[in-house]
């Protein structure tokens, strides 16, 4: 799964006034005009730049390509329950059979059983798993999730984005996406 970017857009990465992504997935991106706008406002610097420019009458400037925020943005500790956080969370993979496909969620412990509808409960799966498993207990329908459902942390999400880049990555974004990654020895 892939986010889709079009380099034609010229987006600009955004990163935190510590120089990291303000996020990975999806990744943190604004459009020329928002970048500019905000370059204008005072509120980024610029880190690197297209080679496309823009002018009008008496003014002319090239895109940011990347832009840093001034004030650094304290990134939430617990990342808010959205089916979509859920599905990064599971690396949007059926946790009962593992494919990718039609994917939506499933309570393990359906609600008409008191199952509550949060991170510790919820997990992503496939429709024909869901209507399999149906308002059974994992132990009633022998279906077990491949890993514990738990609230994950922004980094958790994090490092799971990386696992789905865009399908453009700007080449001089690249020396701020990754630079946070343990290395090989």
């Amino acid at each position: 799964m892939t986010i889709a970017v079009s380099p034609d857009a010229l987006p600009a990465l955004v990163l935190n006034a510590d120089y990291r992504p303000l996020s990975y997935y999806p990744l943190s991106l604004w459009s020329w005009q928002d970048a500019i706008k905000a370059v204008f406002l005072d509120r980024v610097n610029i880190v690197a730049e297209y080679e496309h420019a823009v002018s009008s009458p008496s003014f002319s400037m090239r895109l940011p390509s990347v832009v840093c925020l001034k004030s650094y943005v304290k990134p939430s500790r617990h990342p808010a329950f959205t089916r979509f956080n859920v599905f990064l969370r599971d690396r949007f993979q059926c946790q009962y059979c593992g494919t990718h496909e039609d994917l939506t969620f499933d309570h393990v412990i359906p609600r008409r059983c008191g199952g509550a509808t949060t991170w510790e409960n919820v997990v992503a799966a496939c429709s024909p798993c869901n209507l399999r498993k149906g308002g059974l207990m994992p132990r009633d329908a022998k279906m077990w999730p491949r890993q514990k459902p738990m609230q994950p942390t922004v980094h958790d999400l994090h490092n799971n984005g990386r696992l789905f880049p865009p399908n453009h990555l700007h080449e001089s974004w690249m020396d701020y996406l990754y630079w946070d990654v343990e290395l090989e020895p």
